[in-house]
């Protein structure tokens, strides 16, 4: 009994470091090592990574109020695979996205991507499996796939 005990005791940090520990998970892949399509223009080495994993890129910086949680934001976007498959888009004549930052309506890897634009700002997500659909299929993104978003901050409103 005293040894079930003290190996219980052993790995409990090991699984709270799992548990708590970086969110991009052991079957994420390295994205300096995916094959991106150049139309992308995904340069893993120039851009940032914040988060649990995502990394971002400014396009062009906005000029409006800082972004924040709560708030509720209007979005122009594109997504690919890193293959360079479009998936979805709301490109004009489509309406601008609404979504409230911080509720958790949208995949992990936009929350975490979006933090830090200001209106007006353009921005280029990478985001690994773990923080966009994991596992799961959804529609034309197949299960495992690493995304990449190209997105506008257009508005920003209480």
């Amino acid at each position: 009994m005293r040894r079930v005990f003290r190996a219980l005791l052993c790995a409990l940090p090991l699984l709270a470091a799992a548990a708590c520990g970086d969110a991009s998970g052991p079957s994420d892949p390295d994205l300096a090592q995916v094959n991106f399509a150049p139309a992308l223009g995904v340069d893993i080495a120039t851009m940032t990574r914040v988060g649990d994993g995502v990394y971002v890129k400014d396009i062009a910086v906005g000029t409006g109020a800082d972004v924040g949680p709560g708030r509720v934001l209007g979005v122009r976007y594109q997504g690919w695979l890193a293959d360079g498959t479009r998936f979805d888009h709301n490109d004009p004549p489509r309406a601008i996205f609404q979504l409230v930052l911080g509720q958790g309506r949208v995949i992990e890897g936009w929350e975490q991507g979006l933090l830090g634009m200001k209106v007006g700002g353009k921005r280029q997500l990478v985001i690994p499996p773990s923080l966009g659909y994991g596992t799961q299929a959804n529609g034309p993104i197949p299960a495992n796939s690493v995304l990449v978003f190209q997105v506008e901050v257009v508005s920003q409103s209480n």
